[in-house]
């Protein structure tokens, strides 16, 4: 099978991604062998191929996202047959999604409902289940009835909207004015124009100078938004947390870190990621979110995906479909750099 590898340890730019032909996955007693059919790219794909990971054995397949059709399924799993349609998040560790077959644990794996497409359910993956685990794992909405976004035409961000305008929320989202428009039709309550407002002066003005119940925060630089939190507020962090925690302040401080759950070893952890997919593709059946798939790329176009991500080129989802198989003749330099 084709699938597209950092080649060596050394290689650690997108120009040195390699299709090439690898072995079909090992079905294990608990795994689904799944036919891709799409898959989503995030910004994780391209800072692991700088970063690598020591786990990794070399060449090394990248990727996350996945959905497509069950082609085998091992001993001991029950729960899934040859045929369905299903999607799931893999460890970043082992080998990974950009390939024509994957083989992932059933226990992360979700049934796509038959009114959505491999390419939503593929994007709705990382990203959409980041938001849906700041949201309705790790913060309390009970307590929050104000919410500030950040990067609102991300992945995450654009999901989070969502969700939070869902479940009731007034939601307020950091966004650069030129991104502005795209984040509209989701409706938050308002936009604050990060590069020409002051943030933290702009909520305390929009909560008439309490502050928001709830930061979801995936830029970083967390300490920032100290100030912004209202009394027993709440801050989720995607990557760091504040580096001091605040003495004079009530709030609560949670960590996500969505593919833990795979280094976890509590197998209730790993399921969750499968209850969490299962939950987020009801919600784009019904029609309550949108995974904003903003361009559809063939699978030799899948580095320029990741190039465009890299360059913050790109507003809400970037997806890839796995339609037809690459020729075993065709230049492997030329498929990474997404020329025909």
């Amino acid at each position: 099978m084709q699938a597209l590898v950092v080649p060596d340890p050394s290689a650690q730019t997108m120009e040195q991604l390699q299709w090439q032909e690898r072995p079909m996955p090992n079905l294990g007693p608990t795994e689904v062998l799944i036919k891709t059919q799409a898959v989503g790219l995030n910004p994780v794909d391209f800072k692991l191929v700088a970063a690598g990971n020591a786990a990794w054995q070399y060449p090394h397949t990248l990727g996350l996202d996945t959905a497509g059709i069950v082609e085998a399924v091992g001993a001991e799993v029950t729960n899934f047959r040859p045929g369905e349609r299903v999607c799931g998040h893999a460890n970043l560790a082992n080998n990974g999604t950009f390939a024509e077959y994957v083989s992932l644990p059933a226990a992360v794996l979700a049934k796509i409902p038959t009114t959505v497409s491999f390419e939503a359910a593929a994007a709705s993956l990382c990203a959409g289940l980041t938001a849906y685990q700041a949201l309705l794992r790790k913060a309390n909405l009970n307590a929050a009835q104000t919410v500030l976004i950040h990067a609102g035409a991300g992945g995450v961000g654009s999901m989070a909207i969502q969700l939070a305008k869902a479940a009731g929320k007034t939601v307020f989202t950091t966004v650069s004015k030129a991104k502005q428009a795209f984040v509209a039709p989701l409706h938050p309550d308002a936009q604050i124009d990060y590069h020409h407002e002051d943030v933290t002066t702009r909520i305390q003005d929009l909560t008439q100078q309490h502050g928001v119940d709830l930061i979801i925060n995936t830029i970083g630089h967390a300490d920032a938004d100290l100030p912004r939190l209202a009394y027993n507020g709440q801050l989720v962090c995607v990557l760091a947390t504040p580096d001091h925690f605040p003495s004079n302040q009530v709030v609560t401080i949670s960590k996500l870190d969505l593919g833990g759950a795979h280094r976890s070893g509590n197998p209730a952890q790993v399921a969750d990621l499968g209850k969490m997919t299962a939950a987020l593709l009801a919600l784009v059946q019904a029609g309550k979110v949108d995974p904003l798939i903003t361009q559809v790329l063939h699978r030799d176009q899948l580095v320029t995906g990741l190039q465009q991500l890299q360059a913050g080129q790109v507003v809400g989802k970037l997806v890839v479909t796995f339609d037809a198989c690459l020729s075993k003749n065709e230049d492997t330099k030329n498929a990474a750099q997404g020329r025909p």
